[in-house]
């Protein structure tokens, strides 16, 4: 079975400590030890891995390892910043990788630009 982990700023994930979820603070790091947390991570059966968005945005380029495999799954959570809008651009992303098009947000984009 696949463990769950949260990484993040302390004060966005300390939480997700009482649901039983192992959490990794990541206030303190740099983005070279993040990136070996994340592999020491996955390396010990973490099958999903919620990062804050803040802390996705910038690792960015670094989590590419990870976006084409099965595990770990990196799911863009919003921190206590609030909602920066990575979480719906992963998933607006992954959605027209796997069907082909953009299925779920097209119709809020065309009035957007409608409006604009």
């Amino acid at each position: 079975m696949y463990k769950i982990a949260v990484m993040g700023d302390y004060d966005s994930i300390y939480g997700f400590a009482t649901l039983g979820l192992t959490i990794f603070a990541t206030d303190r790091k740099n983005d070279d030890e993040i990136l070996r947390m994340i592999r020491r991570a996955a390396d010990s059966g973490f099958g999903i891995i919620y990062m804050t968005e803040a802390l996705l945005g910038r690792l960015g380029s670094g989590l590419d390892r990870y976006r084409e495999g099965v595990t770990p799954a990196i799911v863009a959570i919003p921190g206590v910043t609030g909602n920066t809008g990575i979480g719906v651009r992963q998933v607006r992303k992954s959605v027209e990788q796997a069907v082909g098009s953009d299925i779920l947000f097209s119709d809020q984009e065309k009035e957007k630009e409608q409006n604009s």
